[in-house]
């Protein structure tokens, strides 16, 4: 993967949309981090860490004992993430800024991961199942794996909202020209399995609200996959324009239900 895939906004705008987003998620991820048992000093590799949002998390987790080493190919983001971790005196985590398919080359000869997480990764790769490869080949015998991703079919909205579906249908059209997969979510148990893991487990996780962030996240997506959207020629400017500002009116009006994406969560252990 290369920046030019990724088809949302990077640096500091794409940090924005992170901590909105991290802020919506954590609920979830923090529920599949009881569920698989994160405790103090575990080493954890997060891939593809973005803003560090879940690092930081496991780094609570772990503890002063613990370890945990984020990787990201948005040197900006990392940066920001870095500085972050310093002004909250958070010791025990580091940030890298590495390709997932060049785990081995990069981090190999450390490579004895108690967990090897990723969020939100695999629906922008045109190679999935080589960068779980990766990811299971960094894990210390009897490890576990744990990834979240997206199932953008699954987006719901009451009364209905035409705007959420022209922006499902853009974004999943957009994420496919670059090779990305919108709704990757459902494949997660048996790319795990495939991958040579064992005891796959799943979960489901959606927030949806009246009012708050959660309602935020289709208009401020809209907004960070727009330029690739119209420079793929699926919709126009104007076309572009309307649908943000109708999310955000969506967003707005307490009257109405809006959800995220599905996102599915799976994990299991290397043998």
């Amino acid at each position: 993967m290369t920046n030019k895939d990724y088809v949302l906004s990077s640096g500091q705008a794409g940090r924005d949309r992170l901590r909105i987003l991290g802020s919506v998620t954590s609920p979830g991820t923090n529920n599949l981090f009881d569920r698989i048992g994160i405790r103090p000093g575990m080493r954890c590799l997060d891939v593809g860490c973005g803003g560090g949002d879940v690092s930081m998390l496991l780094a609570q987790r772990v503890g002063a004992t613990g370890h945990v080493t984020g990787v990201d190919l948005d040197s900006i983001k990392l940066g920001i993430a870095a500085d972050e971790a310093a002004n909250a005196d958070v010791s025990n985590v580091e940030f890298r800024e590495t390709n997932v398919f060049q785990l081995i080359e990069e981090i190999g000869e450390e490579a004895s991961f108690d967990l090897v997480y990723s969020r939100f990764l695999l629906t922008h790769l045109r190679d999935p199942e080589g960068a779980l490869r990766s990811m299971v080949a960094m894990l210390s015998p009897g490890g576990t794996i744990a990834i979240e991703d997206i199932d953008f079919s699954g987006h719901f909205s009451y009364p209905d909202c035409p705007a959420m579906w022209d922006y499902v249908r853009l974004y999943t059209a957009t994420s496919a020209r670059t090779g990305g997969n919108a709704n990757i979510g459902p494949r997660l148990p048996i790319l795990l399995l495939e991958a040579g893991v064992e005891n796959v487990s799943m979960e489901v996780s959606q927030p949806a609200d009246t009012v708050g962030e959660a309602k935020l996240i289709c208009p401020i997506t809209m907004e960070s996959v727009a330029e690739r959207t119209i420079a793929e020629g699926l919709a126009t400017a104007e076309e572009v324009d309307r649908i943000v500002r109708e999310l955000y009116e969506a967003a707005d009006n307490p009257q109405m239900v809006i959800s995220t994406p599905r996102f599915i969560q799976v994990w299991g252990h290397y043998p």
